[in-house]
C-alpha cells in the first residue's frame, strides 16, 4: 500500500516537472494567422518624411492600428507587405523607426516571410501582440513605384489629418528669371491635390528656424511683413493649419504641437495672416551679393566635414582634433546631433542619421562618442560627449548624415534616354528651352559623376561614349551608367 502511494506521488511529481519544462519552454515561431473576428488585415504607409510608396508599415488588427518591429526584417518580409498595399514589390526597407516612432501597440516581431507568400498571415512570427520591442524599432518599407494591374482595394491610406509631409516657399512676387533657391515667401503645405497656408497667429521664429531647415537652409531672416500682408489677400486662401509652436531642434515640421482647421476655413485666422518665411543659403546655394558676404567667413580653418557621400549634403562625419581627422561613433547618435551637422555646414536639418558605417568607414582616430546635442548648438563640439577608448567603438560605428539641401532645379536641365533602365543612357541637357545632347569629346568618369549627381542618382560607373544609346545621332555622343 505503501510502496503503491509512493510510485503514485513519483510520478505526479515527473508528471508536474514536465508540464511546467513543455510550458517554460520557449515556443518556435509559428504562422501569424488570420486576425481573431476573421475579417481581412488592412495595411498602411505613415511617417515624415517620405513619399507615397515608403514609410512605416502600420497594420490594423482586432480593431487597432500597430506596427512592426524590425527584428529580422528582410527585403522578403517588405515585398509581402508592398503586394498588401498594392505595389508589385519592394526595393528596400528600414529600421530604427526611421519614419518616425509609432504609437500603440506593436503588433508583429521577428516576422519571417520567404517572400512569395500571398499574405502575412502565411508567414511566421511570434504571434500577434507578442513582442519585446520599442517603437523605436519600427520597421518601414520602400515599395517599388509600380502598382499591380487590376489592384482595386488599395491599402495605401494616408494619413493627412494628423501629418505635414511636403511644405513650400511660395514667392508673392514673380520674376521670369527668378535665380534659385527660393529663400522667401509663404509657407504652404500640400493637402490633397493642391497646397493650403498656416495662420501666423502666435507665429515665432523657432517655427521659421524649423521651416527653413526642412527647404534646406540652416538659419531663418526677418521679412517685411507689410509687404506681405498687402499682396497676400489678392490670391484666394485656404488656411489649414494653425497654433504651430516649435522648440527649434525638430527636423520636421509635423514634430512640432499644431492644429488642423476642420470643414470650411475660408473665414478662419481673422486675426492674422498667412505665415511668411525667410532663410539664410549656405554657402554653397548663396547667389549674388549674398554669396560674396558667405566667402569671408571661410577664413577659418573647418573642423567639421562630410566625407564618402555620392550627393551634396550627405557623408561620413569627421572632425578636427589635433590637426588629425577622425570619425564620430554612432552611440546614441540621432537626429538632433545630427542636425547640428547639418547645419553648421551650412545645409538644413538632417533627413537622416546614419549609423553602422553606411557612408563607409573611415581611417585614423575616432574622436568623439555618445554626442548628445539639445539642437541649438552652433557646433557639434559644443555638444556633450564622450572621448572614445580603445575599446568604446570601430570604424564599423561611423557616424553619418543626410542634410535637406535646397531645391536648385538643377536636375530639371539633364535627362538620360534610352537606355535599359532609368539608371544609364545617353546625357541630353536643356538649353534655350530645348533639348540636346553632349558631344564625347573628353568625356569621362569625372563629367559622368557631375551628370549622375546632377541627377540625384550617386555615383557613376561607367562613362560611355559609343554603343546603343546612340541612334539617330549624327555624331558621337556621351552616355553614362549610374551605381
Amino acid at each position: 500500500m505503501g510502496v503503491t502511494r509512493g510510485c503514485q506521488e513519483l510520478l505526479s511529481l515527473l508528471c508536474g516537472i514536465w508540464l511546467w519544462v513543455s510550458v517554460a519552454e520557449p515556443s518556435p515561431p509559428t504562422p501569424t494567422g488570420q486576425s481573431r473576428e476573421g475579417a481581412p488585415l488592412q495595411f498602411r504607409l505613415a511617417g515624415y518624411p517620405r513619399k507615397h510608396n515608403e514609410g512605416r508599415i502600420e497594420v490594423f488588427y482586432n480593431q487597432e492600428w500597430g506596427t512592426i518591429c524590425d527584428d529580422d526584417f528582410t527585403l522578403a518580409n517588405a515585398h509581402v507587405l508592398c503586394r498588401h498595399l498594392g505595389f508589385v514589390a519592394a526595393t528596400g526597407w528600414t529600421h530604427s523607426a526611421k519614419y518616425g516612432k509609432g504609437s500603440g501597440r506593436i503588433w508583429l516581431d521577428n516576422l519571417n516571410c520567404g517572400g512569395s507568400e500571398k499574405s502575412v498571415v502565411d508567414c511566421r512570427s511570434r504571434g500577434w501582440g507578442n513582442s519585446d520591442c520599442s517603437h523605436e524599432e519600427d520597421a518601414g518599407v520602400i515599395c517599388k513605384d509600380e502598382r499591380i494591374a487590376g489592384f482595386v482595394d488599395s491599402n495605401v491610406i494616408e494619413t493627412e489629418q494628423n501629418q505635414v509631409e511636403e511644405l513650400r516657399l511660395r514667392p508673392v512676387v514673380s520674376h521670369a528669371k527668378r535665380p534659385l533657391p527660393v529663400t522667401e515667401g509663404i509657407v504652404e503645405v500640400r493637402y490633397k491635390n493642391s497646397w493650403a497656408q498656416i495662420c501666423d497667429e502666435n507665429w515665432s521664429s523657432w517655427n521659421s528656424h524649423v521651416v527653413c531647415g526642412m527647404l534646406g537652409f540652416p538659419a531663418e531672416k526677418k521679412v517685411n511683413q507689410n509687404f506681405y500682408r498687402l499682396s497676400a489677400h489678392r490670391h484666394p486662401l485656404n488656411y489649414r493649419l494653425h497654433s504651430v509652436s516649435c522648440l527649434g531642434h525638430e527636423a520636421h515640421l509635423s514634430l512640432c504641437s499644431f492644429e488642423f482647421y476642420r470643414g470650411n476655413a475660408t473665414g478662419v485666422c481673422k486675426g492674422g495672416m498667412p505665415a511668411v518665411v525667410g532663410c539664410v543659403p549656405g554657402p554653397l546655394f548663396a547667389t549674388g551679393s549674398a554669396q560674396k558676404k558667405k566667402r569671408r567667413p571661410q577664413q577659418v580653418q573647418k573642423r567639421l566635414r562630410l566625407k564618402g557621400g555620392a550627393r551634396p549634403g550627405e557623408g561620413r562625419v569627421e572632425v578636427l582634433r589635433n590637426n588629425e581627422w577622425g570619425t564620430v561613433c554612432d552611440d546614441r547618435w540621432n537626429l538632433v546631433s545630427a542636425g547640428v551637422v547639418c547645419r553648421e555646414l551650412g545645409f538644413g536639418s538632417a533627413k537622416e542619421a546614419l549609423t553602422g558605417a553606411r557612408m563607409g568607414q573611415g581611417m585614423g582616430p575616432i574622436h568623439m562618442n555618445e554626442v548628445q546635442c539639445a539642437g541649438s548648438e552652433k557646433s557639434l563640439w559644443s555638444c556633450p560627449h564622450k572621448n572614445i577608448t580603445k575599446e568604446g567603438c570601430k570604424h564599423s560605428e561611423d557616424a553619418g548624415v543626410r542634410c535637406n539641401i535646397p531645391s536648385m532645379g538643377y536636375e530639371n536641365t539633364i535627362r538620360i534616354v534610352g537606355g535599359r533602365t532609368a539608371f544609364e543612357g545617353r546625357v541630353e541637357v536643356k538649353h534655350a528651352g530645348r533639348w540636346g545632347t553632349v558631344c564625347s569629346t573628353g568625356w569621362s568618369t569625372t563629367e559622368a559623376m557631375v551628370a549622375c549627381r546632377q541627377l540625384g542618382l550617386g555615383y557613376a560607373m561607367h562613362a560611355v561614349t559609343v554603343g546603343g544609346w546612340m541612334a539617330g545621332m549624327s555624331a558621337p555622343g556621351a552616355g553614362l551608367a549610374a551605381g
